[in-house]
């Protein structure tokens, strides 16, 4: 009876025993120092959501209004926007708020207050 040519053994046809296991453990502390990484407290890629603070803790923004809601914020923002005034409404902890850099505080106030046209 012929026998039959299979070809050249493997260079590790004769470790296959330990290449195998080894390299399923090699492939198991990868995948595990991958998880605990992305499960790793502290460093968290997503941002945490924003906390609302008072009045007085926006650094260089100041309020100068008060508006009832959200609709009426904007259309604040937007008024002052339209009359050269860099405004933003923010939801603080006493409610919603119109903040201005201070270098417009007085144009602000003086837009809003001096009946130059509410919103």
């Amino acid at each position: 009876m012929a026998r039959a040519d299979t070809g050249p053994v493997p260079w590790w046809g004769t470790y296959g025993f330990v290449a195998g296991p080894v390299l399923a453990l090699g492939v198991v502390g990868v995948l595990s120092l991958i998880l605990r990484w992305a499960f790793a407290r502290g460093g968290s890629v997503v941002a945490r959501p924003p906390r609302r603070g008072a009045p007085g803790e926006y650094g260089m923004l100041v309020p100068v209004s008060t508006p009832v809601d959200q609709a009426q914020a904007d259309r604040v923002v937007a008024y002052l926007a339209d009359r050269g005034v860099r405004a933003i409404s923010v939801p603080t902890t006493e409610g919603m708020r119109t903040m201005v850099f201070r270098d417009d505080e007085l144009k602000a106030h003086n837009l809003l207050t001096l009946g130059r046209g509410r919103p």
